[in-house]
């Protein structure tokens, strides 16, 4: 693997995403109990559906702040970031 340079989550960001991990990760402890209380499955699925749209947005969050931190930087060329964008953007939709 190449080195390439560390593109953190701004500051502003932040805290947005890490309220958002912490909702996740109660929706995945109350997908726990479900599961372990034999909760119907479609209320499960339900959830689950509500995990992934979760998961998603944040996911969203971090791809944005991602790519305005790659464009502000002038480690490499042009072309190569947005190729990298690009590939990332595809990656994860």
């Amino acid at each position: 693997m190449e080195d390439r340079p560390v593109r953190p989550i701004s500051a502003t960001n932040r805290d947005d995403v890490m309220r958002r991990l912490r909702r996740i990760e109660g929706q995945v402890r109350g997908l726990q109990r479900m599961v372990e209380e034999d909760r119907d499955c479609r209320d499960i699925v339900t959830q689950i559906t509500a995990v992934r749209s979760a998961l998603t947005s944040v996911n969203n969050v971090v791809l944005r702040c991602y790519a305005h931190n790659c464009l502000e930087g002038e480690e490499q060329p042009r072309d190569r970031t947005i190729s990298e964008l690009i590939q990332l953007f595809g990656e994860n939709h």
